[in-house]
């Protein structure tokens, strides 16, 4: 009984790091579209300053990161975390001026997909990668006539390189300063991107419609996200986080289907299909593992 209980206990504490990195996915997306709202009146670069000075104000009141005690020794990994959460979300969002949600997420997810590739040891890691791999051809354009700009594509392409880093940097800083990482790293990215929003957008940015809609942005996109993903960091190999983030792009275009009303052609109803089957058996890979590791104290 004893046994069954630590294992049930394992389980449990291996599924809540995926429910909450999903979760974080969906609140992002969702952050996003609301995002795109302001777009004309500020720019991507204004609203992505907006967005992570009002998240790390929040964050920063939630977690009071000047608790925390900091070393010289520390702060390098902090300092990479939060200069590539501000430049990734500032790529991304330019890329969303011409690219689609579908296709900027799945350009972007290069960098956590080169994550998980570098990172795996066993071979069914390998498939489930393959199937990640083969839903992001599925959702390239298959037609000439669909235009990708290719300015977009290099933003899209640069905020994934960020990703990668951003994994990497954000486990060793996440073990480093725990629960108040992501003030401390949205109050870099803020310091990073501010200066480049107020130099595109200017005394608009402090607009009151603005702010308004700014503030929701920088719930759903960073204080609930960002939260969310440094605990599933903390809990998750780098190449099962890298692996299951290849549900994003489902993600988005199951929003885009609900919010928007976008239908999907059943080549992407295939991809989505390919993605979640990815994120699924990576998911029960690290479950089995962990069971695995579980002494057999019967024995």
């Amino acid at each position: 009984m004893a046994i069954a209980t630590v294992r049930g206990e394992e389980a449990r504490s291996s599924w809540l790091p995926v429910v909450a990195l999903l979760l974080a996915m969906v609140s992002f997306i969702s952050g996003a579209t609301v995002a795109k709202q302001l777009f004309p009146a500020i720019g991507a670069e204004g609203v992505t300053a907006l967005r992570l000075t009002l998240g790390a104000l929040i964050l920063a009141g939630m977690l009071r990161p000047w608790r925390v005690r900091l070393r010289a020794s520390t702060w390098r990994s902090v300092l990479v975390y939060g200069v590539c959460m501000g430049v990734m979300n500032l790529l991304y969002y330019m890329a969303l001026r011409t690219l689609t949600f579908g296709v900027a997420l799945a350009l972007e997810f290069t960098g956590p997909l080169a994550v998980a590739l570098l990172s795996s040891r066993r071979r069914l890691d390998f498939l489930w990668i393959a199937f990640a791999v083969a839903g992001l051809i599925l959702f390239a354009p298959r037609s000439a006539a669909v235009h990708v700009d290719p300015m977009g594509a290099a933003f899209a392409l640069g905020a994934g390189a960020c990703w990668a880093i951003y994994i990497l940097a954000g486990k060793r800083a996440g073990q480093a300063f725990g629960a108040a990482n992501p003030a401390l790293g949205a109050t870099v990215g803020a310091i990073v991107v501010l200066p480049i929003g107020l130099a595109h957008a200017g005394g608009a940015l402090f607009q009151p419609r603005i702010l308004i809609i700014a503030l929701m942005v920088a719930l759903l996109s960073t204080v609930v996200p960002y939260t969310l993903e440094m605990f599933a960091l903390r809990r998750l190999a780098p190449q099962t986080y890298g692996t299951l983030t290849s549900a994003e792009p489902a993600v988005g275009a199951v929003i885009g289907w609900l919010v928007l009303g976008e239908t999907l052609p059943l080549i992407q109803v295939c991809a989505i299909g390919l993605i979640v089957v990815a994120s699924i058996g990576t998911t029960l890979t690290a479950v089995q593992a962990r069971r695995n590791a579980v002494p057999d104290l019967a024995g």
